[in-house]
């Protein structure tokens, strides 16, 4: 269900994906802002600006067409736990996303939700039209990645000793 502020509803995606890859792999994956140009779809650059072990300052241009916007986010890192995204600066009121990484059986059960909010009206409408079919796109990406960099793998349950 989406978020409310006020009375308006913000944009919420969540999606939870049990992964043949560990939570160490899943989680160094998406960490690794800088190579999301090379697998995300409408990412076009990253300029990192800060960075420490447990966070980083990353500037990412997105672009679909002829439309270009950047933005600046703040990225937490909980090492093979979980990641947290909060918005700085750029066209949105509002951004926030939380990836979760879980044992499950032999891989992870990665839990993903983001929610924003656009300054512009126009691009709230434009994003309400497509939101949950580019997010869904966004993890089959890290999904793709994740095949390409650590190879294909099936689940396996794990047995209780």
């Amino acid at each position: 269900m989406p978020r409310t502020q006020g009375s308006r509803r913000l944009p919420r995606h969540s999606e939870t994906r049990v992964l043949p890859w560990t939570p160490e792999e899943m989680f160094n994956l998406v960490a690794d802002v800088r190579r999301y140009p090379e697998f995300l779809p409408w990412v076009v650059a990253v300029r990192i600006r800060e960075e420490t072990p447990e966070r980083l300052v990353a500037d990412l241009s997105v672009g679909f067409k002829s439309l270009r916007e950047s933005f600046t986010s703040q990225v937490r890192f909980a090492p093979h736990q979980h990641i947290d995204v909060d918005y700085i600066s750029g066209p949105l009121k509002h951004l926030r996303n939380d990836w979760h990484f879980h044992p499950e059986g032999s891989g992870t059960r990665l839990v993903f939700a983001v929610d924003f909010e656009f300054r512009s009206k126009i691009f709230e409408k434009i994003a309400g039209a497509f939101f949950h079919e580019a997010f869904k796109r966004m993890v089959a990406s890290f999904e793709g990645r994740a095949e390409k960099l650590y190879g294909s793998r099936s689940l396996s349950a794990t047995s209780a000793a």
